[in-house]
């Protein structure tokens, strides 16, 4: 019995780090020297835009300020971790219908693509697309060039996609009724 007993304990605590083994990713956009100016003079600190995401299916972005790089980055981390979303991802590992994102003067336009395309987006853009798990899509960014704007963008649109069960749930009635 006692055995047993071990062994379920082991299950459970194998079982545990294995939900913390969901591996989170981070790729740092852009790191930029700010300065602001104060009484003194100026105080030099450093503002960093991290993407966070799993890929497989959540990614957030954020930002982080703070006087040497690696406490920016840190802080980004964990503004990337509060704002993560969950991105509905088809078969193909692309995106269920075609989608536009907005943030500040950026424009991001995505589109589903056929298994074997890959990512065709650039910039900040990408880099969120990939570590959403993201494989097979066509992304435009418009507007500003700006990778805060343009990433905050991608999210945006990535938020606003819906599957069929989504939309049916959301109407009362079965998934069949939305065919024609």
């Amino acid at each position: 019995m006692a055995e047993q007993q071990q062994q379920q304990q082991r299950r459970r605590k194998s079982s545990r780090t294995k939900e913390k083994e969901i591996e989170w990713q981070e790729r740092v956009v852009q790191i930029r020297r700010v300065t602001k100016v104060v009484k003194g003079g100026k105080n030099l600190s450093f503002r960093a835009i991290v993407v966070i995401g799993n890929e497989r299916g959540q990614v957030g972005v954020g930002v982080g300020k703070a006087a040497d790089v690696i406490g920016a980055v840190r802080k980004g981390v964990a503004d990337g971790k509060k704002h993560i979303i969950e991105v509905p991802l088809t078969k193909s590992n692309s995106i269920p219908h075609p989608v536009n994102g907005f943030a500040g003067g950026a424009k991001v336009m995505m589109r589903p693509a056929a298994p074997g395309t890959g990512v065709i987006a650039g910039g900040a853009v990408r880099t969120v697309l990939e570590l959403a798990g993201v494989q097979n899509i066509l992304a435009k960014q418009l507007g500003s060039n700006n990778p805060l704007n343009n990433a905050r963008a991608a999210i945006n649109a990535l938020d606003a996609l819906r599957t069929l069960a989504d939309v049916a749930k959301g109407r009362d009635v079965p998934v069949e009724n939305l065919y024609f």
